[in-house]
Formats: C-alpha cells, structure tokens, sequence
C-alpha cells in the first residue's frame, strides 16, 4: 500500500508538465510559473490526506495565488509608439501571434483570464472549469464569453500579421 507521501510525489511526477503550462499561461513568465506551480503544491501537500480531486484541488490552489500576486505587484507597462508596432511577415509570425494573443490574454481580469485558461488552452468543460474556480457553469460561461469578447476588440484594434500565402 503506498503511504500518502509517495502518493503526493506520483502526483507531482505525473502532473509538474500540465500544471507548469497552466502556470506559465496565468503569469506569462517561466520562472514565475514555476514559483506559482511549487506554491500551489506546497498548500496542496499539507492538504494532501483531505483532497478528493487533487487536479481539481491545486489548479483552485494555483488561480488562487496567481490572482493574489496579480493584485499585489500589476506590471507597469510603457505603450509603443506607433513606429514600434509595425511588423513585417517573418517565419516567426506564429510566435508572434501567440505572443500576442498571452499579452491581450494578461490584461484580462484575473477571473476572466483563469476562465479562459481553463476552457481553451487547458481545454476542460465548462463544468470541469467551474469546479475547479468553485463557481456556477452559467458564471464560467459569462466570463468565457465577455473575456473572448475582449480579446476580439483587442485583435480588432491590433490584427495579427499573416504570413504571405497563409489562408487564415
């Protein structure tokens, strides 16, 4: 019989790749994203022996504390000038668009942004996302909605550059 320690060290072998993507989409940085990962399984771990759904349970822990650092230190950021933000086609353009897309993404609310993480990129169900945010569906479905409003008025504002060729 595996003692709960070994249990909880499985979970982490298992889950670190998908938590840490997780981790990196709320914050936008690596490193941070690691702190965020380590953080929520440091709370989890001494939860450990009372957790039904630790999936569920450390992805609450991780929107949490994402949301608590987000209101104690907001980024400062300098807008481009107009000249800084004309883009020429490259073979980086994707990058670019998904570099895009994580930015517009961070200036979102934090619920509205641990929403739309949840539902797309981490491609859970509306009922799998309001568990884990432990709020109703009908409020996962209201925020995924208004959060993709806002990003379409802000790819309206600022469209992604297509590569030559490219059909999208």
């Amino acid at each position: 019989m595996e003692s709960g320690d070994e249990r909880f060290r499985l979970f982490v072998r298992e889950q670190w790749g998908p938590l840490t993507r997780t981790a990196y989409l709320l914050t936008g940085d690596r490193g941070t994203a690691e702190d965020l990962v380590q953080s929520a399984l440091e709370k989890t771990h001494r939860r450990w022996g009372r957790v039904e759904f630790p999936e569920v349970y450390v992805r609450r822990v991780m929107v949490n504390t994402a949301t608590s650092w987000w209101r104690r230190r907001r980024p400062i950021e300098v807008p481009l000038l107009a000249s800084d933000a004309e883009h020429t086609p490259d073979a980086y353009d994707r990058v670019e668009q998904r570099q895009q897309l994580l930015a517009a993404l961070r200036q979102l609310p934090p619920r509205t942004q641990a929403v739309l993480v949840l539902r797309y990129f981490e491609d859970l169900s509306e009922a799998d996302t309001a568990r884990v945010l432990g709020c109703s569906i009908g409020s996962v479905k209201s925020q995924a909605s208004r959060g993709l409003a806002r990003l379409r008025v802000d790819f309206a504002a600022h469209p992604p550059v297509r590569l030559q060729g490219d059909p999208t």
